[in-house]
């Protein structure tokens, strides 16, 4: 029986709940965390966990000599790094909520925790278990459709003007960014997963249109551009009424998307596309994607299952820490594009200063300066994501 605790029980840490219940066989919620412990004491009753013990911060958790073999850690992202490492060098296992860390630096020590310790991280990623976002990147595979050539990523959110009233949102220096690390982080990750690999080059724009309480951005523009020569954009905003969010990938033979859909073209003698499409190429792409099995779980369920076999089995999680470094980079270069307003070259080194959370703080563009704040919302229905939608 695999023993964890829930550090951080805010918005998000719902999910971590409910799908660690979701296994009561295999685990068993001993301990919730949190700054504010009624907040925390709330989860407990919320969800009839009798048996956990609260804690209003992790360094008493470890103190505690309450054994608990896995941490799920759901608080802002400034504080990611050192309650990960804290957790790991007391030979917890960690599953850490998106973005892994602010700063590339972070995300390096993190990973050196895990291996220095003997440990095994993973990092929420959960949209690779949504099954339009698995059949797209399975029937991409199959080859069918040809070399990708142009991705379209579209992380379209919207967030009211007092979401930033948040003690801790809207800062560079708490919250690490705007929706190009804290919601865009989906959809660069499964761009990341879906191309194998990251770009060479990143060109962005940055701009906040809505939200004079943050000085972070609420909108980027971001072109990518990989050594095979295809390119992707990136749209992380939330000031998208709808919220409506997808990929499309523009491949040698036809378009794939998620939400679902295909097209395939055929050429005239003209160049032109011959009427109607070519529909023999769109049933075979369509029958590969339906015979694709549904995936048992979804979203942090799922994520949350695999974290757990994996730890049973002594394997790796399908999303490892160097995958959620991965993710940091390539926002860590859309940052720099934007600030430095000029096209960048990836990988980012150690000897760069954007590699630090310092860096990142000296160079970071103020598009207002956040004058006031609230300690906490009252608790409300949040979207982690529209991704079904038809």
């Amino acid at each position: 029986m695999i023993q964890a605790a829930v550090i951080g029980t805010g918005n998000i840490s719902g999910s971590h709940i409910e799908g660690l219940l979701t296994f009561p066989e295999r685990c068993r919620i001993a301990a919730l965390v949190d700054i504010y412990p009624e907040k925390a004491e709330a989860a407990r009753k919320k969800y009839h966990l009798e048996g956990a013990q609260v804690f209003d911060s992790h360094e008493k958790l470890l103190e505690s000599g309450l054994k608990i073999d896995l941490v799920h850690i759901c608080t802002p992202p400034s504080s990611h790094a050192e309650i990960a490492v804290h957790c790991m060098d007391a030979g917890c296992n960690v599953l850490v909520e998106k973005p892994m860390a602010p700063s590339l630096k972070e995300c390096d020590a993190m990973l050196e925790a895990e291996k220095r310790n003997g440990v095994t991280m993973g990092v929420v990623a959960q949209n690779r278990f949504r099954n339009s976002i698995y059949k797209l990147k399975k029937t991409a595979d199959s080859g069918l459709a040809g070399k990708i050539r142009c991705a379209h990523v579209n992380s379209l959110w919207w967030r009211g003007h007092c979401y930033y009233d948040l003690w801790w949102r809207g800062t560079w220096e708490k919250e690490g960014g705007g929706p190009t690390l804290n919601h865009a982080v989906h959809h660069i990750d499964m761009i990341n997963w879906i191309q194998g690999g990251l770009p060479t080059e990143v060109t962005s724009v940055l701009a906040n249109v809505m939200h004079d309480n943050s000085e972070v951005e609420d909108l980027s523009f971001a072109a990518l551009r990989y050594a095979d020569g295809s390119v992707a954009e990136v749209t992380s905003s939330v000031v998208h009424h709808g919220e409506e969010q997808g990929i499309v990938l523009q491949c040698e033979k036809a378009k794939l998307a998620a939400p679902w859909s295909c097209v395939a073209e055929v050429t005239q003698a003209n160049g032109f596309p011959v009427p109607g499409h070519n529909q023999e190429l769109m049933q075979k792409l369509k029958d590969t994607y339906a015979a694709l099995p549904d995936l048992l779980y979804e979203g942090h369920t799922g994520e949350i299952e695999n974290v757990l076999t994996a730890l049973e089995t002594h394997t790796r999680p399908f999303i490892t820490g160097d995958d959620g470094r991965k993710t940091v980079e390539l926002i860590t270069a859309i940052y720099k594009a934007g600030f430095q307003k000029r096209t960048v070259t990836l990988p980012i080194a150690p000897e760069d200063e954007y590699y630090t959370m310092e860096g990142l703080l000296k160079n970071a563009v103020h598009f207002y300066e956040k004058s006031a704040s609230v300690e906490n919302f009252a608790p409300e229905e949040i979207s982690v994501g529209n991704y079904d939608q038809k």
